[in-house]
């Protein structure tokens, strides 16, 4: 057993989440903790962007059709973007999923890749069809980084005085290792990475309302062509099929958490016409939205930040 993971179980021990199934928030704004006991088949929603860092248990998420990433124990994943997936999980009671989910502010991220540059950092090269999602093997360094963000979570005073200090430790750690390009992309506004990203955020805003491929190409500063070409290359699907995605989770948000009626989630998310959205929605869940009407949702909890 690693040290990370005993600090993590001392974190359920000391604050009586034995039951916890989903996230919570910790003492530190912007780090959430999740534990998981129940293996889950693969289940579309969408990852946050940020840091997760995994201390047990092992999860294999399937980003557009085809590309596959998996993380484990130690391992840790940088969501550059927000990216519709899915997702399937190993746990059980006795071995559940342990982990913390990071928020990254983007003013922290800018500042700190500003300092990285004007000390001559040279970051890997992005390799060619790499998306916005990447797991990383944890170095020592890194290991020991998220160590002491668990020893601060288990004294309150401690994470309160020192824990956006420690994000920044860890978001050193992720900038300077193998996949910090997906990070660093985003903090320089003209590279293809961080005009996606300004697409995905209007998405992700506004996703209610009518948005066309070339609006979003315009909010991106692109043409058409370009704009699909370095979105697919991104998120690895294409802009309508992600806003799609995108709405089809918002309304599963809706039904399931908020208790909205079917017809009335349907319209909230954009949809105008209710059979088109339950066809769409069945197809994405492989469930009725009449079907979800009721039912505690296993990842509502992480849904926004999840692990």
């Amino acid at each position: 057993m690693s040290d990370l993971v005993s600090l993590m179980q001392r974190y359920v021990e000391q604050n009586q989440l034995h039951d916890l199934e989903g996230g919570v928030n910790t003492e530190v704004p912007g780090v959430r903790f999740y534990r998981s006991t129940h293996s889950t088949n693969k289940t579309p929603f969408v990852y946050e962007s940020g840091i997760i860092i995994l201390g047990q248990g092992y999860k294999t998420i399937t980003i557009g059709n085809e590309h596959r990433v998996t993380y484990g124990a130690n391992d840790y994943l940088v969501a550059g973007v927000p990216m519709p997936l899915e997702c399937e999980s190993l746990a059980t009671p006795e071995e559940p999923i342990l982990g913390l989910s990071i928020h990254i502010e983007h003013t922290l991220l800018m500042r700190l890749v500003s300092q990285l540059d004007e000390h001559g950092m040279e970051y890997p090269t992005q390799k060619k069809g790499q998306c916005g999602v990447q797991s990383v093997r944890m170095n020592e360094r890194m290991l020991n980084s998220c160590q002491r963000m668990m020893h601060a979570l288990l004294h309150p005073i401690e994470a309160k005085v020192l824990g956006q200090s420690l994000i920044e430790d860890i978001l050193f750690c992720v900038l300077t290792g193998t996949e910090g390009h997906v990070l660093v992309e985003l903090a320089r506004y003209e590279g293809h990475y961080a005009r996606i990203a300004k697409a995905l955020a209007k998405i992700h805003s506004h996703y209610n309302e009518p948005l066309s491929v070339q609006a979003l190409s315009e909010v991106s500063n692109m043409s058409i062509s370009a704009f699909h070409h370095a979105f697919r290359a991104v998120t690895m699907e294409s802009p309508l099929q992600y806003l799609k995605k995108v709405r089809l989770n918002k309304a599963k948000q809706l039904i399931q958490v908020e208790g909205v009626r079917v017809t009335e989630a349907a319209m909230k998310v954009g949809y105008v016409s209710p059979s088109q959205f339950s066809r769409e929605f069945k197809r994405h869940f492989n469930q009725t939205p009449k079907g979800h009407v009721g039912l505690s949702d296993s990842v509502s909890s992480v849904a926004a930040k999840p692990v």
